[in-house]
């Protein structure tokens, strides 16, 4: 009679995924039970600056977040009137706010200068990035 063998890793990653009790798939409405103003604001958090590589709700670069009916506003500002990835982080996020707002609203971003952006408008988390936390 042969020794059992050991299992192999495999085997036993199969196993525990074969034993994971299956739980149901979330609801599209309960994906979306989020206001809309907090979507919006975590979806312009895949907006990253280049330059830093820090998204820009965290660099402080997202001033105000309006919602009135199907209009959407956005007030965002650089870190330096001479930003030269400015407009293309203007469009990015213009594409963002498009792609998770509802069918049908019209969005507008602006780009604000007052207040002048300086580093405490910067987040725990982008601070501890920088090492400045």
């Amino acid at each position: 009679m042969k020794p059992a063998s050991e299992p192999r890793p495999r085997d036993v990653l199969s196993s525990l995924v074969r034993q994971r009790p299956k739980m149901p798939a979330p609801m599209a409405d309960e994906l979306n039970t989020q206001p809309l103003s907090e979507r919006l604001r975590a979806a312009l958090m895949q907006v990253i600056a280049p330059e830093v590589g820090m998204n820009i709700v965290d660099l402080g670069l997202v001033y105000e977040l309006r919602v009135a009916g199907e209009q959407i506003e956005a007030d965002i500002t650089m870190t330096t009137p001479s930003c030269p990835m400015g407009s293309m982080i203007l469009d990015e996020v213009g594409r963002v706010l498009s792609a998770a707002a509802p069918a049908g609203a019209k969005v507008q971003v602006h780009l604000v200068w007052d207040p002048p952006w300086d580093p405490s408008m910067m987040s725990e988390r982008a601070r501890a990035h920088f090492g400045w936390g």
